[in-house]
């Protein structure tokens, strides 16, 4: 027969690999790995740390481009570079199924990583907008006024429910204001 102290030990040990595991339930760039078609989106998540920061989210969706839709950011500095896709991972799991049914009666708008790591809520520069367009497709873009919602959903590439969701849009989505390098601060002169 164990003792109290046992048996609680054996309770603390059992919630922490539970809990640890449940931490780690996924890796972005081993998945995005498996699909060759997103090798630099994945490459640029892996130079910027952004995986680490997606790897520790609970649940997520990450808004993918291709190799060739997201060559048209390549050449921005890397800071700007992760700017742009801090506001591709979205903070909630959403797949095309939860999208449509958020986006049935009205347009939406989504919490980014870019909005927790540099929070700026007056001028919605962390937040993307979606809305349904056309004929059901879904359409997103920055939440920032006079935006525009001008890229579109390819196609739901992987779901793993309530935990991550990839999905493959046209292009990569940049906000006023982020896809510029900081302004570099010259001193004031004498006169």
């Amino acid at each position: 027969m164990m003792n109290s102290r046992t048996t609680s030990l054996l309770i603390f040990a059992f919630f922490f690999l539970i809990s640890s595991s449940v931490t780690t339930a996924f890796h972005i760039s081993r998945i995005l790995r498996k699909y060759p078609e997103f090798s630099t989106y994945n490459h640029y998540l892996i130079k910027t740390n952004l995986q680490s920061q997606v790897d520790r989210q609970p649940n997520i969706t990450i808004l993918a481009v291709d190799n060739e839709a997201i060559s048209s950011i390549s050449k921005k500095p890397m800071n700007v570079i992760k700017n742009i896709l801090s506001l591709h991972v979205l903070h909630d799991y959403y797949d095309v199924e939860k999208l449509v049914s958020v986006l049935t009666s009205k347009a939406a708008i989504f919490t980014t990583l870019y909005q927790t790591n540099n929070g700026d809520p007056v001028s919605l520069k962390g937040f993307l907008e979606a809305s349904m367009v056309n004929e059901g497709e879904i359409a997103f873009g920055s939440a920032t006024l006079g935006s525009g919602l001008n890229v579109k959903l390819v196609k739901p590439v992987l779901s793993h429910p309530d935990t991550i969701s990839v999905l493959q849009i046209t292009a990569p989505i940049i906000a006023p204001g982020i896809g510029a390098s900081s302004p570099v601060k010259v001193p004031a002169s004498d006169n």
